[in-house]
């Protein structure tokens, strides 16, 4: 596994993947609208902050990291599902926490995604939440 840069080319397969990723959990709390769903990545795309998640020499997944004075903002982390539980989100989560920066991370989360698991085994902890996302806070980089 290894991430690589985001191009402006990767926007299209992108927009495809976030709305596969969300789908399950949208149409549960009843938010999906697919239309929607691609257009917020389309104008949340910023290539110069989004890794592409490589593996097994495929692009599987993304992840992006909004950088705020004191705060560094997890983003657009998808992970294609058919390679899903295979450690690939502990692995990318894990380089994210141990680069070196003093700022807390942050993120939101869908309310009933198995993603929430992921986070809380990583330290991060519920801020607030509503009847649609859980704001998650990370105090800083992860423990080596």
């Amino acid at each position: 596994m290894e991430l690589r840069s985001a191009k402006a080319t990767d926007v299209d397969w992108l927009v495809e993947l976030r709305a596969q990723v969300l789908h399950d959990d949208m149409e549960r709390l009843g938010r999906y609208d697919p239309s929607r769903v691609r257009q917020r990545m389309r104008d949340g795309f910023r290539p110069e902050s989004m890794r592409i998640i490589v593996f097994e020499g495929e692009d599987v997944g993304s992840i992006s990291v909004r950088e705020e004075p004191d705060t560094r903002w997890i983003e657009h982390f998808y992970i294609a599902p058919v390679v899903q539980n295979r450690g690939i989100g502990t692995k990318v989560l894990t380089l994210i926490l141990a680069e070196s920066n003093p700022r807390s991370h942050r993120l939101n989360v869908l309310q009933g995604s198995p993603a929430r698991r992921l986070y809380e085994r990583h330290g991060f902890t519920v801020d607030s939440e509503d009847e649609v996302d859980v704001w998650m806070t990370h105090g800083g980089p992860a423990p080596a």
